[in-house]
């Protein structure tokens, strides 16, 4: 699992707050709830093409909590094969996709939070992100899982990048239309979706944010990559890697 060479930090077992704590969250989302423009064309911003951003200026009291959420739809689908089709024989979709993270402090500190490995970070203390816990199904009522930010210590992070990876089952990025969901209250939803799929590649560099003056970049980043080691070398954290498993 990636670690800081600079500072180790101590997991928690679990999030430390859950979604409905913090205002402005707490919708029901869910595997099925894939979004598309089309949907909220008044108070939602979609980034749907790599290399696009949007900023969102700094708030005059700070930030509250900023969450990010992922979900992705493990649909039902028509057995192939003579029989399959013959009885329309279907079957749900068995992946687990997982969300987390890499990220920069201000003071160099550099460090990476996923379920696998269970590393779930810390809301309080450094490094002022946690993960909720390992939903496996992708049927989880609200997100399926997310990425909390304290908000009120934005201020100590240099740059979070987002990825989702594929832990269980076949890489299938355009059949379970996984997106992610940057929910500032105070602010538009930002939608990060996949327009581009490599099913061969199962880790997806899919957004970043970027302390900037204060403020946040998003950017659409949608990279894919064998492994978290060749996808931490081109964006530049250090990390070191090793085997693991959940």
């Amino acid at each position: 699992m990636g670690h800081s060479k600079k500072t180790s930090l101590h997991s928690l077992a679990e999030a430390t707050c859950s979604v409905a704590d913090f205002s402005g969250h707490g919708r029901s989302l869910g595997a099925a709830g894939y979004r598309v423009a089309s949907d909220h064309p008044e108070n939602c911003e979609f980034l749907e093409e790599p290399g696009q951003s949007i900023a969102i200026s700094p708030h005059e009291h700070e930030f509250e909590s900023i969450l990010i959420g992922v979900a992705w739809d493990n649909r039902k689908v028509e057995e192939s094969g003579f029989f399959g089709k013959m009885f329309k024989k279907i079957r749900k979709i068995g992946v687990d996709l997982d969300i987390g993270c890499l990220y920069e402090l201000q003071d160099g500190t550099r460090g990476s939070l996923q379920a696998f490995g269970e590393k779930f970070g810390n809301l309080n203390e450094p490094p002022y992100i946690s993960l909720s816990g390992d939903e496996r199904t992708g049927s989880a009522e609200g997100y399926d899982e997310y990425v909390l930010i304290n908000g009120k210590n934005w201020k100590e992070i240099k740059r979070i990048l987002i990825y989702i990876y594929i832990y269980n089952g076949a890489p299938s990025w355009s059949v379970i239309k996984p997106q992610i969901v940057v929910d500032v209250p105070g602010e538009c939803d930002l939608y990060v979706t996949l327009k581009a799929h490599d099913d061969k590649l199962d880790l997806c560099a899919i957004a970043e944010l970027e302390n900037v003056r204060d403020g946040i970049k998003l950017t659409n980043r949608t990279e894919y990559f064998p492994g978290h080691e060749e996808m931490d070398r081109a964006f530049g954290f250090g990390l070191s890697w090793e085997e693991g498993i959940k």
